[in-house]
């Protein structure tokens, strides 16, 4: 069976809350038990200082994720579970990123435009308060993604530019270094619900419109009643589709239960009562949680443990993989002559033992691949694709079908290479991997 990586972070800014449980958290447990993934969850507390300069809220908000986590059923045994800060793989690797990194493909991070169009029209300086954590974020995201090989990364629609960044700067420095970095992709779940907030708004800190997840039952309750509602009368029809609360009741309740609360709103069901029956199906799922998330919040030094631990077993994976990185970039022992050899003259590529295919960005704007025979002769060099992720489909069919694939791709071999050359190498890379 061939194991796939799935990674999942939660940036440590503040407290859980019901829209980060059923957005990410528990489809995030969920997916962890199914068979043949290899799941990966950290807690980006690096990517909090971009957010807050309030030590005690990301110590505190840690935490509160953490144990958050822990309390919806996440098994630290069977997962790679982690702070971001105990990586320091993740920041040397952020470097090397940097460095392959086009400026330009950071000017159009939608968060680095989003501030300077708001300085813009406020009259000031394009770059006012834009800090280079900002500004360098998604290659951050990037290192947290591609130093674990992900392959999959589970993200909301607004995310997915960083998806494409990341595959991206892998694929830059794939073509300088070698083939080292799988491309991620990110995966869009449509059924996972946005939950809108206290006043309609999607719940977010941003706008201190959320219900906290683990907030105590009475508190719960308060805010749940203090949902805003429209005006209609117990007895009229209420509307379903623009009801904050049957949205929020929609992501708890079983499809039987929404089709009940869906047929009561039919029916005129008062404001209060419909209040009531959310409030006490949050509760029915929130409660047992809620008890074990009390005794880690009780307990850091058992949640401190877990993390260590699995900084440990995620740093068996990220030690050797950065230093083979290292050792690509040219960071190398002075004395190990053997290294020296391995450079191309040009210093823009590493030869290898088996065939690589390099895959890369040119200044038109498309995304092209070429495959290298062992002994770096050119076979196959692409034509342009308009986005990275039918690049890595073309690359994906030719290593399963050979040169059959060629016609159907629409792409011809090199000069002087034949459709045998084309078969050997991927003959070679399948070996390899078994």
């Amino acid at each position: 069976m061939t194991i796939q990586r799935v990674l999942t972070g939660i940036t440590t800014s503040g407290t859980p809350h019901l829209g980060n449980y059923v957005g990410a958290v528990r489809p995030a447990v969920q997916a962890s038990h199914r068979p043949g993934v290899q799941s990966f969850y950290f807690l980006a507390d690096y990517h909090a200082l971009i957010k807050t300069g309030d030590p005690a809220r990301v110590q505190r908000s840690t935490l509160e994720i953490a144990a958050t986590w822990l309390a919806a059923g996440l098994d630290p045994d069977k997962v790679f579970f982690y702070r971001q800060s105990d990586i320091p793989e993740i920041p040397e690797l952020t470097w090397f990123l940097t460095c392959v990194c086009g400026k330009g493909l950071l000017n159009r991070a939608h968060a680095y435009k989003a501030s300077v169009d708001k300085n813009t029209a406020a009259g000031a300086e394009p770059d006012d308060g834009v800090t280079a954590g900002l500004f360098m974020y998604p290659v951050l995201m990037a290192a947290d993604i591609i130093l674990f090989n992900a392959h999959k990364v589970p993200v909301g629609r607004d995310q997915i530019q960083h998806i494409e960044m990341a595959r991206d700067m892998a694929a830059s420095f794939n073509h300088l270094y070698g083939e080292h970095f799988t491309l991620p992709e990110a995966i869009i779940d449509d059924n996972v619900a946005t939950l809108p907030g206290l006043d309609g708004r999607k719940m977010s800190k941003s706008y201190d419109n959320t219900i906290p997840l683990f907030a105590p039952r009475e508190e719960l309750k308060k805010l749940v009643m203090g949902l805003l509602t429209d005006s209609r009368a117990p007895g009229e029809p209420k509307d379903t589709e623009v009801s904050a609360l049957f949205q929020i009741y929609q992501a708890f309740a079983s499809p039987q239960e929404t089709e009940a609360m869906r047929q009561a709103y039919a029916s005129g069901i008062a404001w209060g009562e419909a209040k009531q029956m959310l409030f006490e199906r949050l509760d029915t799922e929130i409660a047992p949680m809620r008890a074990a998330y009390t005794h880690y919040m009780t307990h850091p030094e058992e949640v401190e443990a877990i993390v260590k631990r699995g900084a440990e077993k995620a740093r068996a994976i990220a030690t050797p993989f950065t230093s083979r990185l290292r050792a690509a970039v040219g960071l190398r022992n002075l004395a190990d002559g053997s290294a020296a050899g391995s450079v191309v003259k040009s210093g823009k590529a590493t030869k290898s033992e088996l065939p690589s295919f390099k895959q890369y960005r040119e200044k038109d704007g498309l995304f092209y691949f070429k495959l290298l025979a062992a002994d770096g002769t050119l076979v196959l060099q692409s034509t342009g694709f308009d986005q990275p992720k039918a690049c890595g489909a073309a690359i994906g069919r030719l290593q399963a079908e050979g040169a059959a694939a060629l016609a159907p791709l629409g792409q011809t071999l090199a000069a002087g290479s034949t459709a045998d050359a084309l078969d050997t190498a991927m003959a070679a890379l399948r070996d390899a991997k078994n």
